[in-house]
């Protein structure tokens, strides 16, 4: 058993003879469980996001029998619970929607269990941010386990990326320059094994996120989800849930400031997702952690992006596992001087000692320093009289030749107005157009879906063009590419200045300057601003009502604005 130096929190439910005591333990004793399991040993939750609607967590059961054989191997007591399960393929409207829900429904959880502890099983895109949101709300000992990346996509001999080709795959059947038998055949071989997405998305975006912060054990990001060593993983972190518990590490002191700078610079070195900013932001403001856009900007700028992943590159995630995966990045940053080294770990030492000496064993998918992917890696934060408080965009992902770029706006005013018109061979755009989407905002959708990528015109994909500059407030895959501009925020729904862009105006975006304008002057925009009602969809639930009055805009993070009440009204956080 630990030597723990406070008293452990599950105590008050199961210590001593009396009433209360008695119930709690009987009913446990139900499922068959010893007397000597209550006899002071840290009680150990494991929050599992499993669930068969959410492919890239269906295989998380298994890993969860892991982490207990470590917990009871280190003199725990594990028990399981469920947590919501956002689905990034297949909930509607969007995933994002049910994040901020789930993160609710985890931080509950654990302020109603008797936990002293708790490892978080996630995959998927929205599930870890929201199982890390809820633990750093409570403020308990904390561990994070990922599911994995799938193994490579593999489709009539070429090596493709889950939810990256098949953007590519779906403009060629729309040119003509791909077979519906083929597109069809492709279905098998791009998602063949257990596991998130392979590519540098969001899920494995995330997972490498909560590895640099020290919130998840050595190698997490990328250890293939079919791998045996996964499963060591799971094990080894079950160990150490319980240690954490004794020496009373909360997930307050390895989530510091210095943990999140050192994942923006990491973020940047991989070619990250742009919804990391969202999850980073939210994360941050339940500690009471002011991380803004600014920083992401400012910490990204210089690093240039190592990892050749797709979408921006061109291998995939279990290539990056054999190549020495995060923590040989993580070792290059260090040695430029890119990274907070004593920032605490769950692994038991400082960051420095976790990643001395990671190897890299190819040099082709880690990149070296002075031959990296891009120069200039990280997300560029864009600020204008269209953006007041800004928007962001991947330029690792982007076309060099529109970095800076003046184009005609072509309008749509809602993702249904775009796939009504936006094959029209009648619309006037050519290829130096700006489209741009507006009320797809975290209030507009509701829930900020991943539209922001919009497929070119038919017209245009036939005669070869491939990306064009795109402007929305909403977001985009991690998944996919283009010189997409996202998160523009105020979002139209609230009144911000996207809302009074028209067809035929004027746009200049400059990425290197960070600026994006609209050329129309004050008075006018003023004008078409009178009498503005926003644009929203019915919505058809009682939360979908509540996250509508309460999120908010994407440089806050899209959390709820009374997510902060639990720091501020209750310092100890989670006692019973």
């Amino acid at each position: 058993m630990s030597d723990t130096k406070r008293p452990l929190r599950s105590r008050q439910w199961y210590e001593g003879n009396g009433k209360h005591a008695f119930m709690h333990r009987s009913w446990m004793k139900n499922q068959g469980m010893p007397e000597d399991v209550f006899d002071g040993r840290p009680i150990i939750g494991i929050c599992n996001t499993w669930s068969e609607m959410t492919p890239c967590n269906a295989h998380l059961r298994d890993l969860a029998e892991r982490v207990k054989f470590g917990v009871y191997e280190a003199g725990g007591f594990p028990v399981e619970f469920p947590a919501m399960s956002p689905s990034e393929s297949q909930t509607r409207p969007t995933a994002m929607l049910h994040r901020n829900l789930a993160a609710m429904e985890v931080e509950e959880s654990i302020r109603a269990y008797p936990v002293d502890g708790v490892v978080l099983l996630v995959g998927c895109d929205k599930t870890t941010p929201a199982l890390v949101m809820g633990a750093a709300s409570c403020d308990i000992p904390a561990i994070v386990v990922s599911g994995g990346p799938m193994l490579n996509g593999v489709v009539r001999g070429e090596k493709v990326g889950s939810g990256t080709a098949v953007f590519r795959w779906t403009e060629e059947l729309r040119a003509g320059t791909l077979s519906e038998a083929d597109f069809l055949a492709a279905e098998a071989g791009h998602s063949r094994s257990a596991g998130s997405c392979m590519t540098m998305g969001t899920a494995s975006t995330m997972a490498s996120m909560v590895e640099a912060m020290g919130l998840a054990p050595f190698q997490n990001a990328a250890t293939p989800a079919v791998d045996s060593r996964r499963r060591l993983l799971a094990q080894v972190a079950g160990r150490r849930i319980v240690g954490m518990v004794g020496e009373d590490l909360r997930i307050s002191r390895i989530l510091v400031r210095a943990a999140f700078e050192n994942a923006i610079r990491v973020n940047a070195a991989i070619g990250g997702s742009t919804n990391a900013v969202l999850h980073l932001i939210a994360i941050a403001r339940r500690l009471g952690i002011d991380l803004s856009l600014d920083d992401w900007d400012r910490l990204g700028r210089g690093v240039p992006t190592l990892v050749d992943l797709m979408p921006s590159g061109r291998f995939l995630m279990e290539d990056f596992y054999y190549a020495g995966g995060l923590p040989a990045v993580m070792r290059m940053l260090d040695e430029h001087g890119l990274l907070h080294r004593d920032a605490p770990t769950v692994n038991g030492g400082t960051l420095a000692e976790v990643i001395a000496g990671a190897p890299c064993w190819n040099w082709e998918v880690i990149r070296p320093w002075d031959n990296p992917l891009t120069a200039e890696g990280g997300i560029a934060v864009l600020r204008g009289n269209l953006a007041p408080r800004g928007a962001v965009m991947k330029p690792s992902a982007a076309s060099p030749a529109l970095f800076r770029h003046r184009g005609r706006a072509v309008v749509f005013g809602s993702i249904e107005d775009y796939h009504r018109r936006i094959n029209d061979p009648a619309l006037d755009v050519d290829e130096t157009s700006i489209l741009v989407l507006q009320n797809c905002g975290p209030k507009g959708y509701p829930g900020m879906a991943e539209v922001g990528n919009m497929g070119l015109p038919q017209k245009l994909l036939a005669r070869g063009i491939r990306d064009m500059v795109r402007i929305s407030d909403a977001r985009m895959s991690g998944t996919a590419y283009g010189t997409v501009i996202l998160h523009v925020a105020p979002e139209a729904a609230e009144g911000g200045p996207l809302a009074f862009v028209r067809s035929g105006d004027w746009i200049a975006v400059d990425i290197e300057r960070r600026s994006l304008h609209l050329e129309v002057d004050e008075a006018e925009l003023a004008r078409r601003a009178e009498g503005f009602t926003p644009a929203l969809p019915e919505i058809n639930s009682g939360y979908q009502h509540l996250y509508r009055n309460h999120v908010q805009q994407a440089d806050l993070g899209c959390d709820f604005d009374f997510a902060h009440l639990s720091r501020e009204l209750a310092p100890q956080r989670v006692s019973h």
